[in-house]
């Protein structure tokens, strides 16, 4: 796996640096941190040495008690400068939170810290994550800042909108999630890869991911949906996307970050994500149905907002949706691959996954308990069941959803190479 360097810049923010770290070990990265000053007046060095296992550095001219080398490496037989020797040896770097300050120092080439100095004397890709007030984020100097270092090929990991570290304020600066921030980390390193290593394993094919959660309106503000954030399904086409595919991804209601290099489609509705992913499907190699979709919509959704007043309840009449991962199964043929998701909950949640497998023609179906709280929905990790036609089960421990979608697309390259040999032997 690959060699992050961390930097942590001054900001509340940087708590979440930690579960950065938490994801990015967990997925089998090797990690180093380096902190500028401010950021001690948040999160201490301790923190961080604890959960990469490495030292952390705050100064220029502090030793390196592990000479630039990063967890699992030998460490250097000499005393080299250690902004240098970090960058020289990672893979990335990634900045998180990158505060105003920090960016607009990057900007302009300073280098008054060892995190700036880093930057300057780093090749690596770079990753910066914003956080900060709305009206810093929103300032004409900060906007300049990012598009000038956007130019030069940083990859910006785009802050959240909602409730700011000053009380009562909201407004766009929130850091993007952990697992966004990961997951935009893995993309820079595959897009890296593309011209160092070749071939990769899944190089021309076509890769179509379904993701988010459809909304079905009832009237101009109100919809019935689901919790389904989309993680998954951005996982599942980044790290596609990672191993050479031609990846397209029909996101519905997926507000984070996009991974770099995939051909999205915005949905909202079941309907829409049924039209979508029929037009997608038709050249695709493989189908990811990762997306939550309503089973049922309101019959007939109010053009204008429903109002209280008058009413002691409301009845809404409801229908079914369009079955899009039937319908999808229904136009395959021979050489394509489709993998459907089961949402289940509790008790025989496998049983009920491999009954959807065998309803709806399917090449696998990758089974999850969203009874747990500490899985599926609107979390960073997960933990599933993959069920294939030809009767295989395997069960993907509790991790990184990144490192879940790696497992599943081992299955896909699996079961596509089987398929090969299986029509081999037919002619």
């Amino acid at each position: 796996m690959a060699r992050i360097l961390l930097g942590v810049s001054g900001g509340i923010a940087a708590y979440k640096a930690v579960e950065v770290v938490r994801l990015a070990t967990g997925a089998g990265h090797s990690v180093r941190v380096i902190q500028t000053p401010a950021s001690l007046n948040f999160v201490g060095k301790a923190t961080f040495e604890g959960v990469t296992g490495a030292p952390v550095l705050v100064d220029e001219f502090e030793p390196d008690p592990a000479r630039g080398a990063f967890p699992g490496e030998p460490a250097p037989d000499h005393d080299p400068i250690s902004h240098l020797e970090l960058v020289r040896r990672c893979d990335v770097l990634c900045v998180a939170p990158a505060s105003a300050n920090t960016l607009a120092k990057l900007a302009g080439g300073l280098a008054d810290n060892l995190l700036t100095a880093a930057a300057l004397a780093g090749t690596a890709p770079l990753v910066l994550a914003p956080a900060m007030n709305d009206r810093m984020f929103e300032h004409p100097a900060t906007r300049e800042n990012l598009e000038t270092l956007r130019r030069r090929g940083a990859v910006v990991v785009a802050p959240g909108r909602g409730p700011l570290a000053s009380k009562g304020e909201w407004g766009v600066g929130r850091l993007a999630d952990p697992a966004q921030i990961l997951t935009a980390v893995e993309a820079a390193l595959a897009q890296a890869e593309q011209t160092v290593f070749a071939p990769r394993s899944l190089d021309g094919l076509r890769v179509l991911v379904t993701a988010g959660g459809t909304r079905e309106p009832i009237d101009a503000v109100r919809y019935v949906g689901n919790r389904s954030s989309g993680r998954m399904g951005l996982a599942l086409a980044g790290e596609a996307a990672r191993r050479g595919a031609n990846v397209t991804l029909v996101a519905a209601n997926v507000p984070l970050w996009k991974p770099e290099g995939v051909k999205v489609v915005e949905v909202e509705t079941a309907g829409e994500l049924h039209d979508a992913s029929l037009r997608a499907f038709e050249g695709a190699d493989v189908l990811l149905m990762a997306a939550a979709v309503a089973d049922f919509r309101p019959r007939e959704a109010e053009a204008s907002k429903l109002s209280k007043a008058g009413r002691e309840r409301l009845s809404i009449e409801l229908e079914p949706t369009p079955d899009v991962l039937a319908a999808l199964s229904r136009a395959s043929s021979a050489g394509q691959t489709i993998v459907g998701f089961a949402a289940e909950h509790g008790e025989g949640a496998v049983e009920r996954g491999r009954a959807k497998l065998e309803r709806k023609a399917l090449d696998a179906v990758v089974v999850n308990d969203i009874s747990r709280p500490d899985i599926g929905f609107d979390t960073s990790q997960n933990e599933v069941t993959i069920v294939t036609a030809a009767g295989g089960e395997r069960r993907v421990e509790r991790g990184p959803k990144g490192a879940v979608a790696a497992a599943i697309l081992d299955e896909v390259e699996a079961l596509r190479a089987r398929d090969t040999v299986e029509a081999n032997d037919e002619r």
